[in-house]
């Protein structure tokens, strides 16, 4: 390893110079009491910045071990940590100057969640902490301004590092606030599953957003009050007595005119598979962490699933245990999406009418007497949700506006009244007796296969014939091929989708060998990821734009590539 010193002295022989001279500043430089890693250098000023980590000790970071010796505790002092670095970061960005993307100095900025990204990591073993950022190297044109460099490495980034990566650079009561909200919110996905329930939210939430395009809390909003029958009280180890909405298991429909709060209380429960920072309004609605939303997803790709439960007998004789299709429709898209919520193992399903395929959620009375049984493929959603829940303690949690068919079949029917929940469940039930529930002879269904193998693909081995890359939040392209993620609504954050980027590399060129099933490579690289996070599936460097998703969204991107698998 090299002293700071080599590094100035080397800077000092390359500038001016042209800029491919700055490729010799790669390795490790001893910077005092932190290490400082040149990982990769731009082939030029107008390129993507150069990737630089700073490496602390764990005795020198001095963070104590009670604050990272869980998890979920070590994940939200990574997240309160990056998320002061990034601030202080952001005010010496751009101050050296030059031509391109000279002077950047950027670091991952945090949105509302709490996830376990790359950009800042503290070993649970020993404490060391790793920051990992993008600088972009100075130049005039093409040629290296390594005065400007120096600003930045020896100037700026030192004081940021001093703010932000050791203890003592704040106060013992700020840190032990983050890691009590992150013990809190583990103590309710506790209680959740000792209860019986399947998700919560607090008295006092704020849980409509800015704006479409803003998560920030919405000023002046309705607070969230539990209706007194629902009411559930839990005494949290930090935060004390709290009070909320407690959903049991089973069927919960939510109901309302439209504008007073149905989608926004759902959208709510989607979020809250996640944990969310202090101030966010939804720090204290906690979801089953395993809850999938399902909609209608017209024109995307299914790779012979079984959705035979849900579609039987189509005209043209094909075959539904082993359903394949370029371009799904709006009902075999959801079927689709329902049986692989099964098999990524989710016990809540999260659904809107309207975002739904309404043939695949009801059929009504005269709708029946019209069209056949006989001559109708789907088997709606109706006739398989309290089997669901029966036989396989799935969950369903559905706002519906128009139909009054599933009063029939919920457990628990919630208003929505101005924001406000109230429980109707039992004067649902009576005005339900006065329509009953045609229902159709449904045989009893048999469960979905999950053996669906991925066939080795030979081109595919070198990794070099693999081009991935995530196009935002939005989508993610392998080979040219762009597989739309738009519709998967519970990835919130685009490092999500560059780690699954990672994640398909790995899976194409590790795992999918003719011999294990789909589920089977999926389980095993997740069972990975629980104990070497990052490193499951990084075969070389780490890069510092990562975010760990959920397994769920995993199985949601394999099985919407069209040209990547090949199903057996």
């Amino acid at each position: 390893m090299k002293t700071s010193e080599e590094l100035r002295n080397l800077l000092n022989r390359i500038d001016h110079k042209g800029y491919p001279a700055y490729k010799d500043t790669k390795g490790q430089y001893q910077f005092g009491t932190y290490v400082l890693s040149i990982d990769h250098v731009q082939g030029d000023p107008f390129a993507s910045p150069s990737k630089v980590s700073v490496h602390i000790g764990g005795k020198q970071a001095g963070f104590d071990a009670c604050l990272y010796d869980t998890t979920f505790k070590r994940i939200a002092l990574q997240d309160h940590l990056l998320r002061k670095i990034a601030t202080n970061i952001r005010e010496y960005s751009f101050k050296a100057k030059g031509s391109g993307k000279s002077g950047l100095i950027s670091v991952t900025r945090p949105g509302q969640e709490i996830l376990n990204r790359s950009a800042c990591v503290i070993q649970p073993k020993n404490g060391d902490l790793v920051v990992r950022m993008e600088i972009g190297f100075p130049a005039n044109g093409r040629t290296i301004n390594a005065r400007e460099l120096e600003k930045i490495l020896f100037d700026f980034l030192p004081v940021c590092i001093k703010k932000t990566m050791y203890q003592r650079s704040y106060r013992k009561e700020e840190l032990e606030q983050v890691v009590d909200l992150a013990i809190d919110q583990n103590y309710i996905r506790e209680e959740l599953k000792k209860r019986g329930l399947v998700a919560f939210v607090a008295n006092g939430a704020v849980l409509p957003r800015k704006s479409g395009v803003s998560m920030q809390p919405m000023k002046d909003a309705v607070s969230f009050v539990s209706p007194k029958s629902m009411e559930v009280t839990m005494e949290l180890p930090h935060h004390g007595t709290i009070k909320g909405m407690g959903i049991k298991k089973g069927i919960t429909l939510i109901v309302g005119g439209g504008y007073h709060g149905k989608s926004t209380l759902l959208k709510a429960l989607e979020s809250g598979v996640y944990n969310h920072i202090a101030g966010d309004g939804r720090e204290y609605v906690i979801t089953d962490d395993s809850a999938v939303k399902l909609r209608a997803e017209d024109g995307r790709s299914i790779q012979k699933a079984d959705i035979s439960m849900f579609i039987q007998n189509l005209p043209n004789g094909k075959n539904t245990t082993e359903f394949y299709t370029e371009d799904a429709s709006g009902s075999t898209s959801q079927a689709a999406n329902t049986v692989e919520a099964m098999e990524a193992g989710s016990t809540l399903f999260l659904i809107d009418e309207d975002t739904s395929a309404t043939n695949f959620m009801i059929r009504d009375e005269l709708m029946q007497r019209v069209v056949n049984r006989e001559e109708e493929p789907i088997i709606p959603f109706i006739d398989r949700v309290s089997e669901l829940y029966e036989r396989e303690g799935i969950s369903t949690i559905l706002v519906a506006g128009s139909s009054g068919s599933y009063f029939h079949k919920a457990d628990t029917v919630i208003q929505m009244k101005q924001y406000l929940p109230v429980e109707i469940t039992d004067f649902a039930k009576k005005e339900a007796e006065q329509f009953p529930l045609v229902l159709e002879h449904i045989a009893e269904a048999k469960l979905p296969s999950f053996e669906r193998i991925v066939k080795r693909d030979v081109a595919f081995q070198k990794e070099n014939r693999i081009k991935m890359k995530a196009l935002g939040k939005e989508a993610v392209s392998v080979n040219r091929e762009e597989v739309d993620l738009r519709l998967v609504e519970q990835l919130t954050d685009h490092e999500q989708l560059e780690a699954l980027v990672q994640i398909l590399k790995y899976m194409k060129l590790h795992m999918f060998d003719g011999k294990r099933t789909l589920q089977e490579a999926v389980e095993e690289l997740y069972t990975a990821m629980q104990k070497k996070e990052f490193a499951a599936f990084c075969t070389g460097g780490i890069p510092g734009n990562l975010a760990l998703p959920r397994k769920q969204e995993i199985y949601a991107v394999l099985n919407r590539c069209r040209g990547l698998l090949k199903i057996e």
